[in-house]
């Protein structure tokens, strides 16, 4: 029956060629447009991930802050201080905590010859490098030998490193900070970064801790860095740096108050917000641009049941059922629908290799690598919510139609003229 049925369908598509032909050409456009917004969606929502990610996966920031609770006899608004021993306690009792270390910073004057940049000089422990995806583009990282052995040598931020050698190799030279003399070991890649704190890497200078303790006082940490063992145990690790910090300084491990910690959980929804949002928003549109094309195939499915009362009259005469006819008007408006379809992601696919990038990033941050730049991408998954759209698409077009031939009256449909 269902085999019948289908070739009924295609039989009167086929009457008309060209009024199928023309109303498919909706169906076509509305599913371009479905597919190339979802995929500008998905390439928005992959670049504005990776430049909040750039800060570091699953890196934590934590900030001193000051006692709220009284404990042990200890008055409320204590000031919380970080200190070495802070990060031996926590790397003794915190069991979730991959790397912690302090970051200690200055804003200095670093001189390259006659030239001289005031940048953010940070202390930092070679672990910092991991923890917040510090890559070299050339040269290396600090070292745990450069910590150990407090060696003055120094990783520059890709602007810093351009203010200062103008596009020359800085490897193996020696700058000044603050009147000591360091050698540049390493230079950042162009960091496509929405998330800072202090400023941004790009415009910072890092150094060992232990060799920045010889500049100026390092006694006290400005922030700890933490990175947890795995991102799903981020809170879990908060709770547990806390409380290590809280039971050597002598305040409650419950009192929120004493550190501010910002990591991925927090910056999380904001991302969710933005881009979630603008899919929702392209996804309507789409929609709306492919609903056009489905009034186009229910007025044409209309007039096909205008020009065939007679011939359904007759139908029903010789014993037809409703559902038959019912059945047989919504396979041929699915059929334009999908058939059009077919054409629709296709010439979606072709349109985004043509295009290929769209910019973004590239010119807020002065890259023309590329990686800030979205890529139009028809995947799998952009394809099966495409389809489902136009399946709905094509239901919602062929009902109406296919309920108003299966209703006729074959006594008065036999007398249509």
């Amino acid at each position: 029956m269902l085999r019948e049925i289908t070739l009924q369908a295609w039989d009167a598509l086929r009457r008309n060629p060209t009024r199928s032909i023309l109303t498919m050409l909706g169906i076509v456009w509305g599913i371009v447009a479905v597919a190339l917004l979802i995929a500008y969606g998905d390439g928005f929502r992959l670049i504005l991930t990776r430049a909040f990610e750039a800060f570091g996966k699953s890196a934590v920031i934590c900030w001193p802050g000051q006692t709220s609770e009284q404990v042990g006899g200890e008055r409320a608004g204590k000031p919380v201080k970080f200190e070495r021993a802070d990060v031996d306690a926590i790397k003794a009792e915190a069991t979730l905590v991959k790397y912690v270390c302090m970051e200690t910073v200055r804003t200095l004057a670093v001189s390259y010859q006659d030239r001289v940049v005031n940048g953010t000089v940070r202390g930092v422990c070679p672990e910092y490098g991991e923890i917040r995806n510090e890559t070299a583009a050339h040269g290396r990282w600090i070292s745990a030998e450069d910590y150990q052995e407090r060696r003055r040598v120094v990783f520059l931020g890709n602007k810093v490193k351009n203010q200062l050698f103008s596009g020359r190799p800085a490897e193996g030279e020696t700058v000044q900070i603050n009147g000591a003399r360091f050698t540049v070991i390493g230079t950042m890649e162009n960091k496509l970064q929405l998330s800072s704190y202090f400023t941004g890497d790009d415009q910072s200078i890092f150094i060992p801790y232990t060799a920045a303790s010889e500049i100026w006082n390092t006694r006290y940490a400005a922030v700890m860095v933490m990175m947890p063992v795995a991102a799903q145990f981020e809170e879990q690790a908060k709770l547990q740096l806390r409380a290590a910090v809280a039971k050597r300084q002598g305040f409650s491990p419950t009192d929120k108050r004493s550190m501010q910690m910002f990591g991925r959980q927090e910056f999380r929804p904001v991302i969710d917000g933005i881009t979630i949002g603008l899919k929702v928003l392209l996804l309507f549109i789409g929609i709306l641009t492919l609903g056009i094309g489905g009034v186009g195939v229910m007025n044409i499915m209309l007039v096909s049941v205008n020009e065939r009362v007679r011939e359904i009259g007759l139908r029903k005469a010789l014993g037809a059922r409703r559902s038959h006819i019912r059945t047989q008007f919504l396979f041929e408006a699915l059929a334009i629908t999908l058939a059009g379809g077919v054409i629709g992601i296709g010439l979606a696919y072709l349109i985004a290799m043509s295009v290929g990038t769209l910019p973004l990033l590239g010119s807020l941050f002065d890259d023309d690598s590329g990686r800030g730049d979205i890529r139009l991408r028809i995947d799998a998954g952009t394809i099966l919510v495409s389809t489902a759209v136009l399946f709905v698409t094509g239901l919602l077009s062929g009902l109406l139609p296919a309920m108003r031939a299966a209703e006729l009256d074959p006594t008065e449909a036999l007398r249509y003229e």
